[in-house]
């Protein structure tokens, strides 16, 4: 009889295994102006209907990684130049950006870049000409004011008017409106308050419990972000270094240490000289 270790590793990785990738990448590598190398080798799954999240600080890759999911890294001068990017099996590499909006990949970029001349109602009626009928549209429109009720109070206001809470709201209702299978977002809470990062990833949580929609999403608040996935990557220096379950992860005393806060009150010479000191890099 086969002996079977019922290690908390292989636990982990069972659980992170068992539905069917929407989103795979393959041993991808990026590369800007012909000779700049942002991501090196970084593979990836994100099981459909699951909410995963990418994690890292300032310039380890992140936004590179969702840009070239979503096919935007061509107006950056970037190419992916080795591996493949699937979605839902089928192989989108070359595929121009707009045809995989319409496959069904919606990207919130970091920033939020709302229309700010034009009132809420207004970016969402412009988000919905990449697909859909008059009636489809409506119906989105309502669904997206279930979802961000302060959208529905604000609607004839000006964007720019809003504030940087409401303005994320409405960036990832742009977003619905195009149906989406998957939703990227990119650093949803930077320079939010608290409050309106646990309300935010509240809202994101039920949209995918409700619509089975699958989230991939790439934040630096890690903790924040562990709190509502199943499972996280881990990339640095362009280079993927770790993949766990979120509770795995938070558990984790590197994480705990270099990105959940758990440096408070150590020596700052040891902390600035982490890279020794961390388990994947040894």
């Amino acid at each position: 009889m086969e002996n079977v270790n019922l290690n908390s590793k292989n636990i982990n990785e069972k659980l992170i295994s068992i539905k069917k990738p929407m989103l795979e990448l393959n041993n991808i590598e990026v590369i800007y102006d012909f000779v700049s190398l942002a991501i090196k080798g970084v593979s990836l799954s994100v099981p459909e209907g699951s909410m995963v999240a990418l994690l890292g600080g300032n310039g380890a890759g992140k936004s590179t990684t969702l840009k070239s999911i979503s096919g935007l890294l061509k107006a950056e001068r970037g190419e992916v130049t080795r591996g493949d990017i699937l979605f839902m099996g089928q192989s989108i590499k070359q595929m121009p950006a707009q045809e995989r909006v319409k496959l069904g990949i919606a990207h919130v970029l970091e920033g939020r870049r709302v229309f700010e001349h034009l009132t809420p109602e207004e970016n969402l009626i412009a988000a919905s000409v990449v697909k859909g009928s008059l009636a489809q549209m409506k119906v989105n429109i309502e669904r997206v004011y279930s979802y961000f009720p302060r959208l529905y109070e604000r609607r004839t206001a000006e964007s720019g008017y809003l504030s940087g809470g409401e303005q994320q709201m409405l960036a990832i209702g742009r977003a619905l409106m195009t149906q989406p299978k998957l939703l990227m977002l990119d650093e949803p809470s930077l320079g939010l308050a608290p409050f309106l990062v646990v309300e935010i990833f509240n809202i994101i949580s039920r949209i995918n419990k409700e619509e089975k929609l699958t989230v991939l999403l790439v934040e630096q608040n890690a903790l924040a972000a562990l709190d509502i996935v199943s499972e996280g990557y881990l990339i640095e220096n362009g280079k993927m270094v770790m993949h766990d379950s979120s509770i795995a992860m938070k558990n984790n005393p590197d994480i705990k240490e270099f990105y959940l806060g758990g440096s408070a009150g150590r020596d700052f010479y040891k902390i600035k000289h982490y890279s020794r000191r961390k388990r994947w890099l040894t």
